[in-house]
């Protein structure tokens, strides 16, 4: 891809060691120099101001969409093969003293233009089983098992603890209120690594070629997996399509950031801990930066063409950021999340920047922005607009703000 771009070499990321010369930057003194560039979301890339639903709607809301396509995140097929569902399993249990059916499912994406490459895309959703009608659904990216088990060998049962908090898992919590959840392998749809580009759903499309600089990463190709799922599950007589939240975390935060800004049909997100390439702003120089994400242990995730603003261009060049992702995503209620103890690298404070200056997309809707113009204290959270935003005191973890989540979902479900 480099070669393609016309790039020899590209600038460092930031250096979680704090011994190293390309350490990350912790310094909230040091943390906004590119601030200035940062852009406004009510703005038309020629400098025309939008001040009404419908230009946003019309004019700036489409052209957001263009600029994150060319520019960060890939432009996803307008032609995609279908994608036939066919339950796989089902499975009995209880939770909160509840009864729960659980549904597996397996989507066979159509590769009769290329044989040499099968995706199945691996899906469940549980449902209390007394209940009366079609429930609230909450759609999780989420690791393969296998991987989550063995990320969770390395550490400790009180470190397991700390970062699930001390209230009930997020499951039961979810089937206590008489919801439902689902949870998407996402590397059953595209690996998470650069040298699966040339498999997954991005190789079948490209039909084992390598990408063009404006192809989708994977991040694009685990959202549209996601909006799969919801078009599964508005054939679903179980489920109430039109109240299906999307959630995330690290770099599945991403992801369903991403998600709930393209496809609106998503109800409302848990964005958790996405940091850099999620609800971070690009220009602060603070924990992660551009240089990481376009690294090649991240780049994948990304375009081709974005791996040019750790290269010859600089993030004031980049002509989005993360408060415009964010706004993407009005006028639906959307809830950053992130930690503290462990959490650094993702910026909590700007994802607090982030949605703070995606406010005025919202109030232009008729929404409510966050209910704080200041960065709060951790474990106090900005609840009563239609964007949230709470800083809990684990560490790279949702747990301790699943229970939170849920009573601000409360509102709208």
């Amino acid at each position: 891809m480099m070669e393609k771009l016309g790039i020899e070499s590209l600038r460092r990321g930031a250096d979680g060691d704090p011994n190293s010369p390309y350490a990350a930057n912790y310094d909230e003194a040091k943390a906004n120099g590119h601030m200035g560039s940062l852009p406004d979301a009510l703005t038309m890339q020629d400098g025309t101001p939008v001040r009404s639903a419908e230009q946003w709607w019309d004019a700036r809301r489409p052209e957001l969409l263009e600029l994150f396509d060319r520019e960060v995140y890939g432009r996803t097929p307008a032609q995609l093969p279908s994608v036939s569902w066919e339950r796989s399993s089902v499975v009995e249990s209880v939770k909160a003293d509840r009864p729960v059916v659980t549904y597996g499912l397996v989507g066979r994406v159509d590769n009769s233009e290329y044989p040499d490459i099968s995706v199945e895309i691996e899906l469940s959703f549980s449902v209390p089983a007394d209940a009366e009608g079609p429930v609230p659904v909450i759609l999780q990216h989420a690791f393969d098992p296998v991987v989550l088990e063995r990320l969770l060998s390395r550490f400790s049962p009180e470190q397991i603890k700390s970062f699930r908090g001390d209230a009930a898992p997020w499951d039961e919590q979810i089937i206590a209120k008489g919801w439902g959840y689902a949870e998407l392998i996402c590397t059953s749809v595209q690996a998470d690594n650069g040298a699966g580009l040339r498999e997954g759903i991005i190789g079948l499309v490209n039909k084992g070629r390598g990408r063009s600089p404006e192809d989708w990463g994977s991040i694009k190709a685990w959202s549209w997996a996601a909006s799969e799922a919801l078009s599964y599950f508005e054939t679903e007589e179980l489920v109430d399509a039109g109240r299906v939240a999307i959630a995330g975390h690290s770099r599945f935060g991403k992801t369903a950031l991403v998600t709930m800004a393209y496809d609106e049909r998503f109800a409302a997100g848990f964005i958790s801990s996405s940091g850099e390439g999620g609800a971070k702003l690009w220009r602060r120089s603070f924990g992660e930066q551009i240089g990481n994400v376009a690294g090649s242990g991240e780049y994948h995730w990304m375009a081709g063409n974005f791996i040019r603003y750790a290269g010859p261009l600089t993030v004031d060049d980049l002509p989005v950021d993360a408060h415009e992702l964010i706004a993407l995503c009005a006028p639906r209620p959307v809830f950053i999340s992130s930690g503290n103890n462990g959490d650094q690298w993702v910026d909590p404070k700007g994802m607090f920047l982030a949605a703070h200056h995606a406010g005025p997309v919202y109030r232009l809707l008729g929404r409510k922005p966050l209910s704080g113009d200041s960065f709060p204290a951790v474990e106090t959270g900005l609840l009563d607009g239609d964007i949230a935003f709470r800083q809990h005191d684990g560490g790279h973890t949702p747990g301790p703000n699943w229970e939170v989540f849920l009573a601000f979902l409360e509102r709208y479900f």
